[in-house]
């Protein structure tokens, strides 16, 4: 029987039972380069550390473990996982790809991929018609869910037959909701992607990116990549990562725990025009978030009425912190037109639904009662 998801954040069963390192509980950071070789066509299994790191090592069984994977890479950063990625396809290959995705996603398709000669599709991956985008070339869709900033909720189940069916990767960005709520891999897509600066580090102190996959071929193929382009993730980062994935259950509980009050609480507010939050029953994707997915996450984006009213509310907040990032415990409100999503021309923006009275917040595990006051003193001086 397969363990509960807390304990695996916790624990790496095939290292139980074992007495190596010490019998450190907390795993250590081998912070080094290169390693000696016992003698010469010998090898520890380390080499150097570009290659592989015990560290590292470590972090990527625990987190392909989470996702139900055969093995993950763990980078230097979100954008260099998905850059390591792109490097599994070949110019001329097209793709089919979610229109809101998180800005430096679109910069990365738009301004390097493009110049390799890749082809881009962007569809509302929620709504339209897949396989009617499909070419001849076409090898890979490519979704958030939820997506980011606009929450829109994808039916993976769904889009991996149809990717099964033209034989084409799936490929799901699983940042929002973490392997804690939603494991893409067991509903059939075949490679997750995370930004691990946001929950799996969980306390804004480090940068980290991630794919997971469960097809050997492409497992080999990363390996290759990793260790030839050399953004593999630093012994201390992965151990940081390590520390924040120990928590990962019960901040992913707590934030969305705050985030459905705050949801809740900004319905009621007259200046906000649209909440748009998955856990909402009202919210479009709803039903099939509850069917894909064990919770709802911790993102919320909103409208307000005015530009002037937005950019208030940015200037007044105080605990809450007006910043980029997402996911960790602190909560953070961020502006997608001059933040995450800048890069993005303003037509596809609008198109989207952003504009610029959106504003998306990452609700963090402070007590519930402070961050309402907080919001109510902002909101209150605006009226």
């Amino acid at each position: 029987m397969e363990r509960g998801i807390n304990t695996r954040c916790l624990h790496l069963e095939e290292a139980e039972g074992k007495t190596e390192n010490y019998g450190a509980i907390s795993f250590p950071i081998y912070q080094t380069a290169t390693y000696a070789h016992p003698g010469v066509g010998m090898s520890t299994g380390y080499d150097y550390s570009r290659l592989q790191n015990p560290t590292r090592e470590h972090l990527e069984k625990v987190l392909a473990g989470l996702e139900g994977g055969i093995d993950a890479f763990a980078l230097s950063t979100g954008m260099a996982a998905i850059t390591l990625l792109m490097e599994l396809f070949k110019p001329g290959d097209h793709f089919i790809v979610e229109a809101d995705l998180y800005g430096g996603s679109i910069r990365l398709f738009d301004n390097v991929c493009k110049k390799n000669n890749y082809e881009f599709t962007y569809l509302d991956c929620s709504r339209d018609d897949i396989e009617a985008a499909i070419q001849e070339n076409t090898k890979a869709v490519y979704i958030e869910t939820p997506t980011n900033p606009m929450m829109n909720v994808s039916d993976i189940s769904a889009i991996a037959k149809i990717a099964e069916k033209h034989n084409l990767l799936l490929i799901v960005d699983n940042t929002f909701l973490s392997p804690y709520f939603q494991n893409p891999l067991k509903l059939g897509a075949d490679i997750v992607i995370h930004s691990g600066t946001k929950f799996l580090g969980g306390h804004n102190d480090t940068s980290a990116g991630f794919i997971v996959t469960n097809r050997e071929e492409i497992k080999e193929r990363l390996r290759f990549l990793i260790k030839t382009t050399g953004a593999g993730l630093s012994p201390f980062d992965s151990w940081l990562i390590l520390r924040g994935i120990k928590t990962l259950g019960i901040r992913m509980e707590r934030s969305q725990e705050n985030a459905v009050r705050i949801a809740d609480w900004l319905k009621r507010q007259s200046i906000v025009k649209k909440v748009y939050y998955p856990g909402l029953p009202e919210h479009p994707g709803h039903e099939v978030i509850k069917k894909q997915a064990r919770g709802f996450g911790s993102m919320i984006t909103f409208n307000v009425d005015t530009k002037e009213h937005a950019l208030q509310i940015l200037e007044r907040v105080k605990m809450i912190k007006f910043a980029e990032s997402l996911g960790g415990v602190e909560t953070l409100i961020t502006y997608p037109t001059t933040q995450t999503h800048a890069d993005v021309p303003e037509e596809v923006r609008l198109k989207n639904g952003i504009t610029s009275a959106t504003l998306r917040l990452s609700a963090g595990i402070e007590d519930i009662e402070d961050l309402l006051a907080e919001l109510s003193d902002v909101f209150q001086s605006l009226v």
